[in-house]
């Protein structure tokens, strides 16, 4: 038997997981037996093979663009692949971020090392004077982003590896929208 180690980095998991579909149903809801008070919507999610998922976006949920969610709009819908869920189906998770589907964008989100690299290595960011960086509240973020889990909006991107960007805005989750 051979018992010798690879000395490769292991693979970490993903801090999110996403998903692309339409919204299918949009309404108010209640957690954890309280009635529902207008602050929590429960979305129900179809992707295009008919699979559906369930979210609850909450007053900490990060919408991109701060657009108002309808019925019939297509979206992807980031979650904590770490935050308790229950074992039900169709899944159930809260929401973290909430983007609209639009040609004209890209949104990554992930946690960002001390070299703006993202944990998949998929993509690189390039941080010149111009980029808008922000926190969900839209205030200007006073410090560097790296070593946060940040929202990166971009349009486009070269096609080494890992791609490198220069986004249009980055938006950093702080620790309680990542809770």
């Amino acid at each position: 038997m051979d018992y010798r180690f690879s000395f490769q980095r292991p693979m970490r998991r993903s801090s999110f997981g996403s998903m692309k579909g339409t919204i299918v149903d949009l309404v108010p809801a209640g957690q954890g037996g309280r009635r529902a008070d207008g602050c929590l919507l429960f979305a129900t999610i179809e992707d295009t093979d008919g699979n559906t998922v369930n979210f609850f976006i909450n007053p900490d949920t990060y919408v991109v663009d701060f657009t108002t969610l309808s019925v019939g709009m297509m979206a992807t819908f980031w979650y904590r692949n770490d935050a308790p869920m229950p074992l039900i189906y169709p899944p159930q998770y809260t929401a973290v971020v909430v983007a609209e589907e639009r040609s004209d964008r890209n949104v990554d989100v992930s946690y960002y090392s001390n070299s703006l690299v993202n944990e998949e290595q998929t993509l690189q960011l390039n941080l010149d004077g111009t980029v808008d960086v922000r926190t969900v509240n839209n205030q200007y973020f006073q410090a560097s982003p790296a070593n946060h889990n940040l929202v990166v909006i971009y349009s486009s991107s070269t096609r080494s590896i890992p791609a490198q960007t220069t986004p249009s805005t980055v938006v950093v989750l702080c620790d309680r929208n990542c809770g």
